[in-house]
This record gives structure tokens, C-alpha cells and sequence, in this order.
């Protein structure tokens, strides 16, 4: 039985080998991407068993993300692959002084884009003990959306508990006002939430991290932990009430995409292991540092045995 489910779209990662613009790059390396599997793989690597909800194309780009993901160790069992529709990929650039990386998506129109509220797997659901949702997709389509409320409502129903990164992507939203009012409805329904600083002042219109925590506080979240980046993060909790934590120490930042991923890894493993919310966000800071060190969404995610040898949390 799973201990932690997700739903949410995987994506074949071209990564360039050489910096510039990406019209000028020749040579790309492959390797998955997405915000649920870049969790369920950090959290597999640590010895959780996840099971992932998910559609895919009947083409070569899903055989190679189902051969990754599950070799990851995930359950992907619930995953279906269908005839005529595409899997979704994207391109990176490589930057050479630690700034955000260019990114060209392609996924409007994908098989996962069409998941929906019937394609939720309620039984494995149930299994498990929490459900790990963020805000990308339920932005894809009107049926992922619809897909994500039902996986929450089902998780509540069951008594697991929910985990959420808003994870904001504009262009995926119709406008920001809509993206703020569903995005902050999906917050309420969840335990966990884990916004980081400039998603949290754009979601909420409060300034400081310890009243973005409290927005979500007041609306029914039982942890709140606000991303400061190298500021390290700012927590409110229901038992340990609120608190800062320091970032964890990098010597360079090579690239910064899945450093968010990299933070829910830490907090939720060291959560469900029973651990207290100050120690949570300290795994989370060193699994996030861990990230922006290496190229790939993936690679800085840790083993146990890693984790373990660095003494953390």
C-alpha cells in the first residue's frame, strides 16, 4: 500500500549541454520533469512507497517517463497510456550564473490535460496516508482541475492528510485573479501548505512570511512553511506555533528549478515520519540547497542513506 499518492502531469526534459538561447542549442540531454514526480521521486528515494495518478500518450516520450518514474520505484499502476493523444516535453537552457534557466514548455493539449475527475483512483487513495497535490495541474485544463478538488475531497473524506504547493504558473491561468481564487481554494483543503515568498505576497496581498502563514492558518491549514530561499523559510504550526529556520549553506547555485520540489521532499518525509515542524523545514532547506547545486529537477534529490550520513533531520 502506497504511503503518499500524487496526481499531475510528467514531462520528457530536454536540457541544453551548452549556455544561450535556445534556438542556437544543438545538443540536449533527456530527463523527466514535473512537479508531483520530481516529489515522488524524492520521496521514493527515501524510502516511501508512492503511487502516481496520471495519462500519458501512447508514444516513445511515455515509455520513457514510465520507465524512469517507475524505476524510481513508484507505483505506476494508475497511470494510463493512450493512442493518438501526445505526452508532454520541454526544453531548458543552461545558465552559467545561477539565474532562473529559460524554459520552453510544450503541453497544451496533452494526454495528462485531460485527466479528469473519473480517472482519480479513490482506492488507492484510501490506502495511502496523504495525498500530495500542487498547483500546476489543476492549471492545465478545466478537467484537471476537477480531477485535483475530487482527489482532495476524496483524501479528507478518508481522514489522510494533504499536502499543497502552490507552485504558481501564470501563463497556464486565464488571469491572476483567477489563479489567486482557486489556488487559494485548493489551499483550504489541505493541511499542508507550502508557499514560497513572492508566490505567497501575490497570492494573498500580505507582505511578510509570518502573515502569508497566517492567511492560510486562518483558512484551515494546520502547517504553513513560506520559502525564503536564502533567507531559509518562515513556519507557522497549529502544535509548535511559528518560527524561522536558516538556509542551508550553498558554495554555487548551478541551476534553480526544483529547488521548490526539492523543499516539499524534506518537510513531507520528515512529517509523516512524525517529526516536528522546525526540523521538517530544515530537511526541507537542505534538500533544496541539495538542488540548485546540480543541473537536472532530479538529481540533488537524496537517498536515505544520504540523508542519514548528513546528520540532518
Amino acid at each position: 500500500m502506497p504511503d503518499v499518492v500524487t496526481l499531475g502531469e510528467a514531462m520528457t526534459l530536454f536540457v541544453a549541454e551548452t549556455p544561450g538561447p535556445l534556438d542556437g542549442v544543438l545538443r540536449f540531454s533527456k530527463r523527466t520533469a514535473g512537479a508531483e514526480t520530481n516529489v515522488a521521486i524524492g520521496l521514493a528515494r527515501l524510502g516511501f512507497a508512492v503511487g502516481w495518478q496520471s495519462r500519458l500518450g501512447d508514444d516513445s516520450m511515455a515509455r520513457f517517463l514510465l520507465n524512469a518514474i517507475g524505476g524510481e520505484g513508484i507505483d505506476c499502476s494508475r497511470v494510463t497510456c493512450h493512442a493518438g493523444e501526445r505526452t508532454a516535453f520541454m526544453f531548458k537552457g543552461r545558465v552559467e550564473d545561477g539565474s532562473d534557466p529559460p524554459i520552453e514548455y510544450h503541453r497544451q493539449g496533452s494526454a495528462a490535460s485531460r485527466f479528469g475527475a473519473d480517472d482519480v483512483d479513490e482506492a488507492q487513495i484510501a490506502a495511502a496516508r496523504h495525498l500530495h497535490v500542487s498547483g500546476v495541474f489543476p492549471a492545465l485544463s478545466a478537467s484537471t482541475l476537477a480531477a485535483t478538488r475530487r482527489a482532495m475531497a476524496m483524501a479528507r473524506a478518508h481522514g489522510k492528510t494533504i499536502g499543497f504547493d502552490p507552485n504558481l504558473r501564470p501563463t497556464l491561468w486565464p488571469s491572476r485573479a483567477a489563479m489567486r481564487e482557486t489556488i487559494n481554494a485548493l489551499a483550504a483543503q489541505a493541511d499542508w501548505v507550502l508557499p514560497g515568498i513572492e508566490e505567497g505576497r501575490l497570492l494573498t496581498g500580505r507582505d511578510t512570511p509570518e502573515a502569508i502563514a497566517a492567511f492560510y492558518r486562518e483558512r484551515g491549514a494546520q502547517r504553513v512553511v513560506v520559502k525564503l530561499g536564502a533567507d531559509g523559510a518562515c513556519f507557522d504550526d497549529s502544535d509548535a506555533g511559528t518560527g524561522r529556520i536558516a538556509a542551508h549553506p550553498v558554495a554555487e547555485v548551478i541551476d534553480t528549478v526544483g529547488a521548490g520540489d526539492g523543499f516539499m521532499v524534506g518537510v513531507t518525509s520528515a512529517l509523516l515520519e512524525g517529526r516536528g515542524i522546525a526540523d521538517a523545514a530544515r530537511r526541507g532547506a537542505w534538500i533544496g540547497a541539495r538542488c540548485v547545486q546540480v543541473r537536472g529537477d532530479t538529481e540533488g534529490l537524496p537517498t536515505r542513506a544520504q540523508l542519514d550520513e548528513a546528520r540532518i533531520a
